[in-house]
């Protein structure tokens, strides 16, 4: 089959829009002062923290103005509860969170690597567009997701496992480069695992659209 993860993706999405999609537990990590360079740095680059492979979840003191609930689903329970499912391990990886220049970056340790899905949230959907073009350059052999793949929203992605897409005002970046080898029981490769994490946060964002704008 050429495209295997369609039919993951559309299972996934059906079940999330059936289910309940919560924000991460309590605060995110705050980094005042912390500018990102560029934008595929900031999307890509992993935040500070624990490294070591357990569950759980780090975070730090929340700043005042602090990422949208929609931006801490990419760290929710289900978020957490459907990784730990395709990959056949008896609790969610451990994670640590960061909000830096408008970006909240979930790092999730798998064994395999650095897993890090960032929500950058701009002032209104022109300036999400313009980021998002301009992510687009940065991102190696980028290549534009198309039919029913990118489910009505502009999105690209490379074979590498790095998958973006843009919905309203905010860009989801789900970025499986620092995995080099199949994940989890089904020998998933770090691309499809990628754009399944994007599905499965994208029904999040359309079961709860009053959370995924300002």
């Amino acid at each position: 089959m050429n495209h295997p993860h369609r039919w993951i993706s559309t299972l996934a999405l059906s079940t999330l829009l059936l289910s309940g999609c919560a924000a991460a537990t309590g605060a995110t990590t705050a980094a005042p002062g912390n500018e990102a360079g560029t934008a595929s740095a900031a999307a890509s680059t992993p935040a500070a923290g624990a490294s070591h492979h357990g569950g759980g979840s780090t975070t730090a003191q929340t700043t005042a103005q602090g990422p949208t609930e929609a931006a801490q689903m990419v760290c929710g329970d289900e978020v957490k509860k459907d990784m730990a499912t395709r990959l056949g391990l008896p609790q969610a990886p451990h994670s640590i969170s960061d909000f830096t220049d408008k970006i909240f970056t979930c790092t999730y340790h798998l064994t395999e690597g650095d897993f890090i899905i960032s929500v950058k949230e701009t002032p209104d959907p022109t300036a999400a567009k313009t980021y998002f073009e301009a992510l687009q350059v940065e991102v190696p052999n980028a290549t534009d997701i198309k039919g029913l793949e990118n489910l009505g929203f502009p999105a690209y992605k490379n074979t590498a496992g790095s998958v973006v897409f843009l919905k309203d005002n905010m860009i989801l970046h789900v970025n499986a480069t620092n995995i080099t080898t199949p994940l989890g029981p089904e020998k998933i490769t770090p691309a499809a695992f990628a754009y399944q994490t994007a599905t499965t946060i994208l029904a999040c964002w359309k079961e709860h659209p009053e959370q995924a704008t300002h």
